[in-house]
């Protein structure tokens, strides 16, 4: 059916545009200059988490406008918003990273809130940074209105002494200059150049993890992932996803019928084949819980454990996003995965084409050196790993991509909040060997599971990143690199047992057999547990005391209330 003559009379926006009871309603849209064939229009809405606060948001606002400019061509009526975000870079190492897997929750929220109000009939979402990128996927699962995501684009890579720099580059230098490394003016002048233009971090950082997940999982157009944000050309793909969105309607072709078990699985596969954030772990089940689908950290666990790890880029390898992009980009790396049996070709799309239909139009680049052959890969198992022991009942989580030596023993050093262990970090106060523990970081504890980028990052800069191992509750950017452990559960709020160690406790990571362990017995932790209190709550009030009363474990996604699964009745349908 063509999209430019589908009707209103099952979609939302009938409620606030059809019929002489909703003569109120329309001269409000008259008001806006809207044109009476525009209100009889399918309403799509166009979000985008633009803001000022970050290099990641700046170019959101005019790739909306193009997405706007699609949906109109194509017999739509866009309707523009905003909604929050919280950007990583700007929040990490201070009390501002409570907020930023809070974020996740509260775009998905209010996108929702916005759609339902206004009901809009679909929704094509722009995005940014780490949490904004999930945030607006698990938005379009939940309402199951026809839906296309969009990344607004990477950042390009800053000039340092002749060599590509990205920001993580950035915080190691905090590290080298603490341990008299690197001069004031050094760091003065690497700031300046790390971040030369508009665009979400790099490297193959949670931003950049999760777009490869959108065109993977199916929610994206092929190819859009890729182009850097100052380029022109991520217009055009903008153009095109509000295109899309309207043959969407008129097919009702709906999220749910694209992101599938199925679907989660080929995600998943994108994350262990290009050495992706951990945050996905988290990430991929929230999505997976909009849908009522059980995906939870052990599911997503398997997949890494047979996937191999075929992409070169930083923070475990050599490339950045736009080297990435020049040689073909996400879809390179799903056509080798294909070929080679690693992704179920039969799941839809939002082009209307399954991911076999659309990898045939991708032709394999052998002159480039970013992605391997599944036949030739950097390591045959994923460059992310669950792990699960006496020390994680409930599974925690691992970046092995770049990584030499993937089992570590030692005895345990104890922080109870990032700040102590980064104040004992920055001073050199801990030694090499130890395994230092940072808890009631978690989801409830924190609250808000911060990432731990800025402790790791000076553990890197100072040469021990292969010397001691981090293991926390909380979690970790998609730059950290080293033996960092996150996503411990049961955290430590809860009682599980990273809340029971004592410093000298042997912990001991083995991420070949998939282990975190410590030499304590169950008696043992039985009798500590007798002891032990929960910490008392940093907050009695707002919006990080309200996430704190309803947020889940991290094995599960940390998400916030029941789900697809619970639901009564689905938007798309009212």
């Amino acid at each position: 059916m063509d999209a430019k003559t589908f009707g209103k009379s099952k979609l939302p926006s009938r409620y606030v545009t059809q019929g002489p009871e909703r003569a109120p309603h329309r001269s409000y849209y008259y008001a806006m200059g809207l044109t009476e064939e525009e209100i009889n229009q399918p309403f799509v809405g166009v979000v985008s988490c633009w803001n000022e606060a970050a290099p990641c948001n700046i170019a959101l606002m005019r790739q909306a406008r193009a997405t706007k400019v699609g949906v109109k061509e194509a017999g739509g009526t866009p309707r523009e918003f905003c909604t929050i975000t919280v950007t990583d870079g700007i929040a990490m190492g201070h009390e501002g990273m409570k907020s930023s897997l809070v974020s996740r929750d509260v775009i998905a929220d209010s996108c929702e809130l916005t759609m339902r109000g206004h009901c809009y009939d679909a929704m094509v979402g722009i995005a940014g940074c780490d949490k904004s990128l999930p945030g607006l996927m698990m938005a379009m699962v939940r309402l199951n209105v026809p839906s296309v995501f969009m990344y607004g684009g990477s950042i390009l890579p800053g000039q340092f002494k002749g060599q590509d720099v990205t920001v993580q580059d950035v915080f190691e230098a905090v590290g080298q200059h603490a341990a008299g490394n690197m001069s004031e003016d050094e760091l003065h002048d690497l700031e300046c150049v790390a971040c030369p233009s508009a665009g979400a971090c790099g490297g193959q950082y949670t931003a950049n993890t999760m777009a490869c997940v959108s065109e993977a999982i199916g929610l994206a157009l092929p190819g859009s992932a890729g182009a850097p944000a100052p380029y022109e050309s991520r217009d055009a793909y903008a153009e095109a996803s509000g295109s899309a969105v309207m043959q969407l309607i008129a097919n009702q072709l709906r999220p749910r019928d694209i992101v599938t078990r199925k679907a989660l699985e080929n995600a998943a596969t994108i994350v262990a084949a290009t050495g992706g954030s951990t945050n996905s772990a988290l990430h991929l089940p929230a999505i997976a819980h909009e849908c009522g689908i059980d995906f939870d950290l052990f599911d997503v666990a398997e997949i890494f454990k047979k996937t191999p790890y075929i992409a070169d880029l930083k923070p475990g390898g050599k490339y950045v996003a736009k080297d990435l992009y020049e040689v073909g980009g996400v879809q390179i790396a799903l056509k080798t995965l294909f070929e080679g049996g690693f992704i179920h070709g039969d799941c839809l799309t939002v082009t209307g084409k399954t991911i076999a239909e659309n990898l045939d139009e991708v032709s394999w680049n052998a002159d480039q050196k970013i992605i391997r052959s599944v036949t030739n890969p950097l390591s045959p198992t994923g460059g992310v790993v669950g792990l699960e022991g006496n020390l994680a009942p409930d599974g925690a989580i691992v970046k092995v991509a770049g990584m030499e030596n993937v089992k570590f023993t030692g005895p345990a050093r104890c922080f109870d909040c990032e700040e102590d262990c980064f104040a004992a970090v920055e001073k050199g106060q801990y030694k090499e060997g130890e395994v230092l523990v940072i808890r009631y970081e978690g989801p409830k504890g924190g609250p808000g599971m911060r990432e731990m980028l800025a402790t790791t990052s000076a553990i890197y800069g100072q040469g021990m990143g292969d010397k001691v191992a981090l293991i926390t509750d909380g979690r970790f950017s998609g730059a950290t690199r080293g033996f960092c452990i996150g996503h411990v559960g049961p955290e430590a709020q809860e009682g599980g047992p990273i809340g029971l160690l004592k410093d000298g406790d042997i912990i001991s990571i083995d991420a070949d057999a998939g282990t975190l362990s410590v030499d304590v017995s169950e008696e043992e932790f039985a009798e500590r547990l007798k002891s032990w209190r929960p910490k008392q709550p940093s907050f009695k009030s707002g919006v990080l005391w309200k996430y704190a009363q309803t947020v889940g474990p991290a094995r599960k996604g940390a998400i916030t209330h029941p789900g697809g699964a619970e639901e009564v009745t689905c938007y798309a349908d009212i």
